[in-house]
């Protein structure tokens, strides 16, 4: 990993990238935000109707997982690190 620790090319880099406390202060930022938006769209009038069956509690934790995975997704799209391997060629 490259010294500001923001990259990563392998799969124990992406962990640290994604479980990084700057990194997830963002994307559990993302999912609560976006997550009780959809919340309360979806899920809220079901249950404070007293309808929520056990599939409403799984959608729910869905919706707040959901915005997490994308906002995961798309960090460590743009941070990703390809690694170019360089064949030596001679001149003559």
């Amino acid at each position: 990993m490259n010294e500001s620790g923001s990259t990563w090319s392998t799969p124990r880099e992406l962990l640290s990238v994604a479980f990084s406390r700057r990194q997830l202060k963002r994307t559990v930022s993302v999912m609560l935000i976006v997550g009780t938006a959809f919340f309360a769209m979806n899920q809220l009038g079901v249950i404070l109707a007293g309808r929520a069956t056990a599939l409403v509690w799984v959608k729910a934790v869905l919706t707040y997982l959901t915005p997490f995975c994308v906002s995961n997704f798309g960090l460590l799209s743009a941070t990703r690190r390809t690694v170019h391997h360089s064949r030596s060629t001679q001149t003559g």
